[in-house]
């Protein structure tokens, strides 16, 4: 956690970006890297649209929001990416389970395997 999913993106480019990605992430989100997953969606295109990114991760505040969107723009548009959306699908404690178990449930000092 968190997750970003990229939709529209070279494979080659998002592998030859993710360290960065997780690294600059995992410092703004205050997350460690090992936990910021990177997805590339594979969709249909079936009218034009461009590429995007999804970043599901639970609330912060919104200059932190502000900052990893710049961040994550700034450093595509180093690999010839432009107009790329980034929207954010805000995460719930309570609606997130790990082992049929709401997150906001489980205490800190408990590992649950995956």
């Amino acid at each position: 956690m968190p997750f970003l999913r990229f939709k529209g993106f070279d494979k080659s480019v998002l592998k030859d970006a993710s360290t960065a990605l997780a690294e600059q992430m995992s410092i703004m989100a205050n997350v460690s890297p090992e936990t910021v997953k990177i997805e590339l969606i594979q969709v249909d295109q079936i009218t034009e649209t461009p590429c995007s990114v999804e970043i599901f991760m639970f609330q912060r505040e919104q200059e932190t929001h502000d900052a990893i969107a710049a961040m994550i723009d700034h450093l595509l548009k180093g690999y010839g990416y432009s107009n790329i959306h980034i929207f954010y699908m805000i995460l719930n404690p309570e609606l997130y389970y790990k082992e049929g178990i709401p997150l906001n449930e489980i205490p800190r000092n408990v590992q649950l395997t995956f």
